[in-house]
């Protein structure tokens, strides 16, 4: 081998690692966290900024990066194959370089570096930053060509439609970064409530108004003092007459100072109560509330009678989940029994059932009770069953016309291939 192939070798050589550190840049820019570098950077990291400022412009940097590269490769088959038609001969050396340079750029050019920049992507940015940044400068004229044609091309192609991001791929981004390592469970479970949480409403975390605790304005000092021993609660409605007619609030602070000093009558120490309506969203109430600096609302129905109420805590536990305190009976709604069967408190949410079993339902009620009315089609009684979907579900606590516990068995998923036939000796008989 001459001096002149020697030299031909050595050039090859230089362009496919300018071609890896093409592919590599591109892969690193496509691939890094911005958030991740623009921490770096505000710290005070140099490169971390530049590698930042280059992103910010994506097109142009993706234009530079494109343009070096094709330049390297064809630039690289040219000179492969004169190469080999020097040391074989002018019918097999083309055929030869082809295959040869080719394979060298895809595992050396393309496939080794890009792999590598995947696995650092943010220091292979900083790293290559100074050469791009000066490459961006020398081609700033072909660039603003490829700019210009862009352009037009959008004009031409103009997209349709919202191009923000929305709530499933937040969710999704946020699964991604909980499988990757990015976050913990708990951190993962509240910003997926916190993303969801505009769209919950008021009759989604209500208490009905058959379990509501209150006390009427007509009763004794001595009766409200035993509901609040018994209840727990550090607020009470107060309702005239008729629970549908719920007029205020007793706080505990409130009562038992008013006792202790020898008062009577309780209406001195009834404040206001906030109303609202099922389908108020739960964030335009959590500042209704802020704002009123109050803890509780009462939830009417469309006759204006009484259909639930909600509370601060309430709100709060649909972020950070179920908040107990010291006095709180801790109820598990959802209990898994050794035979693999769930027994299900029906004052759960009919969603965390969907959840828990995967499955798609088409309820209208928002709770397991309301699901399981829908499913009996009247009033439950203990020991009636239903299947729906891959469920089998029994009744098996009832309270007067009111379903509070089911049992619910996973059935196991048969196989269409073994239905087959049955289906086949149906349809001759």
């Amino acid at each position: 081998m001459d001096s002149a192939s020697i030299m031909m070798v050595g050039a090859i050589v230089v362009l496919v690692l300018l071609s890896a550190y093409f592919s590599a840049t591109e892969t690193a820019f496509t691939s890094l966290n911005r958030v991740r570098l623009k921490t770096r950077a505000e710290s005070g990291d140099v490169r971390a900024a530049r590698a930042l400022e280059l992103a910010k412009d994506y097109d142009k940097l993706l234009s530079t990066i494109l343009i070096g590269n094709n330049i390297v490769n064809n630039v690289a088959a040219t000179i492969g194959t004169v190469l080999f038609i020097r040391l074989i001969d002018d019918l097999r050396g083309p055929t030869v370089s082809s295959v040869v340079i080719t394979v060298v750029v895809l595992i050396f050019g393309e496939i080794s570096p890009k792999t590598m920049a995947k696995e650092s992507p943010e220091a292979f940015a900083m790293f290559s930053a100074p050469f791009l940044r000066a490459l961006i400068t020398v081609l700033t004229p072909v660039n603003f060509l490829f700019g210009q044609w862009k352009r037009l091309l959008s004009r031409l192609f103009r997209r349709s439609g919202d191009t923000g991001i929305t709530e499933e791929e937040l969710v999704t981004m946020v699964d991604q970064a909980e499988s990757e390592g990015g976050l913990d469970r708990e951190e993962s479970d509240l910003i997926r409530s916190a993303i969801e949480f505009s769209d919950l409403e008021v009759e989604e975390i209500l208490t009905p108004r058959v379990d509501i605790v209150a006390v009427e304005d007509t009763d004794s000092m001595e009766e409200i003092a035993k509901v609040f021993a018994e209840s727990g609660y550090s607020r009470l409605p107060v309702y005239h007459e008729d629970v549908d007619d719920i007029i205020g609030v007793i706080h505990e602070k409130d009562f038992h100072a008013a006792r202790y000093h020898g008062q009577k009558d309780v209406s001195a120490i009834i404040s206001n109560v906030l109303y609202t309506t099922a389908n108020t969203k739960i964030s335009e109430l959590l500042r209704i509330l802020q704002k009123a600096k109050s803890h509780m609302v009462i939830v009417v129905d469309e006759y204006g009678g009484t259909e639930g109420l909600a509370t601060m805590e309430d709100i709060v536990e649909e972020l950070v989940g179920e908040i107990w305190d010291e006095h709180d009976e801790v109820i598990e709604e959802f209990r898994k029994q050794e035979d693999g069967s769930y027994i299900i408190s029906c004052n759960a949410n009919l969603t965390d059932l969907y959840d828990l079993f995967s499955i798609k339902g088409e309820s209208g009620s928002t709770t397991v009770s309301g699901w399981v009315m829908e499913e009996i089609g009247r009033v439950p009684e203990e020991g009636d069953h239903f299947v729906c979907e891959d469920l089998d579900v029994t009744v098996t606590k009832v309270d007067h016309r009111r379903v509070l516990e089911i049992r619910v068995v996973v059935l196991p998923q048969s196989d269409p291939g073994e239905d087959e036939p049955v289906r086949q000796e149906e349809e001759k008989a």
